[in-house]
């Protein structure tokens, strides 16, 4: 069985899509434990963040900022070309064993599909005992598989998603709330909420969303 994560550490995992802006390293907690998927590495270094671990089939991150990775003492965790888990997943895996608490950056952008299967991989039930949200340029992903308080200001928009099946969810701090109410994956209910108080809550008691912030 593996060890639970580290209360009160973050871990912040650096994707291969878009590069992450020099806002949101800004933002980063201080000091944080990193992880590289693939190519983050070179969007890591390029940052001036020191990483800890650098996983995944190794096929898009540049030979020469491998090798200095490698010199530095970054641990490589090396996995095959032929995988049936995404190196995003992979890097997860990793940070859901350290951490309660995972921000992803560098996760937009690219390829469409691998932004749906960026965002669908967040909210794997996996990952319920710790909280995690991938910031992408002007909008935050929060994953919300129990409850969340979120940061965005009033009148900032706030989408509510369902992800693998109904949700059951409960809001303060939105305009238009909900109270143990059923939000369908397959509907768009929940788009275009807006927040009325500093840190908006949801809460799921049954199910999985993502609240989008923009």
């Amino acid at each position: 069985m593996a060890s639970p994560p580290e209360p009160g550490v973050t871990v912040v995992v650096v994707a291969g899509g878009d590069p992450p802006t020099p806002e949101e390293i800004a933002r980063l907690p201080v000091n944080p434990v990193v992880v590289a998927a693939d190519s983050g590495l070179d969007y890591a270094q390029a940052a001036g963040l020191t990483v800890a671990v650098a996983v995944g089939d190794m096929d898009s991150v540049s030979p020469e900022v491998l090798a200095a990775a490698e010199q530095a003492g970054t641990r490589i965790e090396r996995h095959p070309a032929d995988k049936d888990q995404t190196d995003l997943e992979l890097a997860l895996e990793l940070a859901a064993r350290l951490a309660d608490r995972v921000i992803v950056i560098g996760a937009g952008g690219g390829r469409l599909d691998h932004l749906i299967g960026n965002l669908a991989v967040l909210a794997s039930p996996q990952w319920s005992g710790v909280d995690i949200e991938a910031w992408l340029g002007n909008a935050q992903a929060v994953v919300v598989q129990h409850h969340r308080v979120l940061d965005a200001e009033p009148d900032t928009t706030v989408s509510l998603f369902a992800l693998g099946g109904p949700a059951r969810v409960t809001t303060t701090g939105l305009a238009w709330p909900l109270n143990e109410e059923i939000l369908d994956p397959l509907t768009s209910r929940g788009v275009s909420n807006r927040a009325t108080d500093t840190s908006p809550s949801v809460s799921v008691s049954e199910g999985v969303v993502l609240a989008v912030i923009s």
